[in-house]
């Protein structure tokens, strides 16, 4: 079993961190409001620190699930960061959705110290953190992930090297490059049969058992019917990571028309108050 500290403790991390103590490892915890880091050590009986230098020292794992590119870098970098308190070895896994810019900027600072990084990006949701069976790509040197790959199963259902660092991130781009287009359909679909007078559940309970099938589809669709659009990721995170999506797209000349155009339809849904809607919300832009 290892010492970790687990830097984020949202929706997805806390969870995470919960797997990892119930899988017997000695877990640190750090999260910026402090209320949570204190209610998640007694839920599960681990630590709290105040700073992620204080959760990363003598960690031999740092884990870390924040929001964005900014805060990944406060929580690793600077004198209270993590990457201070590490020792030489230790391995930083990275498994916020950020960009490929800030993962090379970390993963050169982290590797300068000595440290390994692991850049691993996770979909499944707040479902699939909970029941510890998230999918996760990663990106980093071969014999730092297989190193850290025992850590990451306690959450992971499936958990894969792509390539060199960078890798797991692009990964997670074209995760989301997918689901957009997905959801847009999806709402297309249950709108339609709406319009044509059709019994919306019937419709789908045997379309996704056909061609038309997917995640999406099964786990979505009996929320968007009912109009319940509390579950699961938010349309703001969602449009962070398709304007990830579409200036990664810009720099290797990759071409993304449908993703552009349903990261507008996610602007329209914010337009109208839903950006802590998940993001089958597209489904309310249609109505």
């Amino acid at each position: 079993m290892a010492k970790i500290a687990f830097l984020g403790l949202g929706v997805m991390g806390a969870p995470m961190a919960g797997h990892l103590k119930n899988a017997g490892h000695e877990v640190t915890v750090y999260n910026r409001t402090a209320a949570k880091s204190a209610a998640w050590a007694e839920k599960y009986g681990g630590s709290a620190a105040q700073t992620p230098f204080e959760a990363a020292k003598g960690a031999e794992f740092v884990m870390a699930c924040v929001g964005n590119d900014d805060d990944l870098r406060s929580v690793c970098l600077g004198q209270d960061g993590a990457f201070s308190g590490m020792s030489k070895g230790a391995i930083f896994v990275d498994h916020t959705t950020v960009s490929a810019k800030v993962t090379a900027e970390l993963f050169a600072a982290s590797g300068a110290l000595g440290l390994g990084f692991v850049d691993a990006p996770v979909s499944g949701g707040q479902a699939g953190a909970e029941n510890g069976v998230l999918s996760v790509m990663c990106g980093g040197d071969e014999a730092v992930f297989a190193t850290a790959e025992p850590v990451i199963a306690a959450y992971a259902r499936i958990c894969r090297r792509i390539g060199e660092s960078g890798a797991g991130q692009m990964t997670k781009m074209c995760n989301q490059i997918a689901i957009a287009g997905l959801v847009q359909g999806l709402s297309e679909a249950i709108h339609f049969a709406r319009k044509a007078g059709l019994d919306g559940r019937a419709v789908i309970e045997v379309i996704s058992q056909g061609a038309a099938g997917s995640w999406q589809m099964s786990n979505r669709y009996e929320t968007m019917l009912d109009d319940h659009f509390e579950h699961g990721f938010a349309v703001d995170w969602m449009r962070k990571d398709l304007g990830i999506c579409l200036d990664t797209a810009d720099e290797i000349d990759a071409s993304l028309p449908v993703t552009a155009l349903v990261d507008q339809f996610y602007k329209d849904v914010q337009k109208m108050g839903g950006g802590r809607w998940d993001t089958s919300s597209l489904l309310k832009r249609l109505k």
